[in-house]
């Protein structure tokens, strides 16, 4: 299944490791090559800018969606394609999960952390159906994906809930599981609602 919108979460700090930043860049440029667009956070700075600079170096189309009190802290990255200010953090992440057609989270911080966590829960419920990949760089999220397995070891999560998310280890691994990862179909969500 071709899916032309990629969301991608990262982190925007500037102080993030090289190995972060360059496969960050590199994940940009293969969305853009694939002809995919790429949807971000429209920061300037961090794993964000890193993406959008790589889609944009690439001759793609990085659309930008961010809350109109970062663009006021002059946290914008200028140099978009497309730029969409939302009154809050809330619509800024309804709004990306809207145009997903699947979805990267990038290593981060909490933000990051809030962002993956939200989709995946809302996979859960079945409000969002399409692909939800972990990009591990250099073994990031190791101690991260512990925990959620621990979740359905300790029965806080059913064991079925296991294939809301794909992991990657590259940037090349991250984009063929977009295509290649079928959208959810599993009754579980429902099952568990309609009780």
């Amino acid at each position: 299944m071709e899916r032309k919108t990629v969301v991608v979460y990262g982190a925007s700090s500037a102080d993030a490791e090289k190995v972060f930043v360059d496969a960050a860049y590199r994940l940009g440029g293969l969305i853009a090559k694939a002809g995919k667009r790429l949807v971000s956070g429209a920061g300037s700075t961090g794993l964000m800018a890193a993406v959008e600079d790589g889609a944009l170096d690439a001759g793609g189309v990085s659309i930008g969606i961010i809350p109109q009190f970062m663009v006021d802290n002059g946290w914008l990255h200028e140099g978009l394609t497309e730029t969409i200010i939302t009154p809050n953090m809330h619509d800024r992440k309804n709004r990306m999960a809207k145009m997903a057609d699947a979805v990267i989270a990038l290593p981060g911080g909490t933000g990051t952390f809030e962002e993956l966590f939200e989709i995946i829960t809302w996979k859960m419920l079945g409000l969002f159906v399409k692909p939800i990949i972990i990009l591990n760089t250099d073994h990031y999220y190791d101690p991260l994906l512990e925990m959620l397995e621990r979740t359905a070891d300790r029965h806080f999560m059913n064991p079925v809930f296991r294939k809301l998310w794909a992991v990657a280890d590259t940037p090349e691994d991250a984009l063929q599981l977009v295509d290649s990862l079928p959208d959810w179909d599993d009754m579980t969500s429902k099952v568990r609602l309609d009780r």
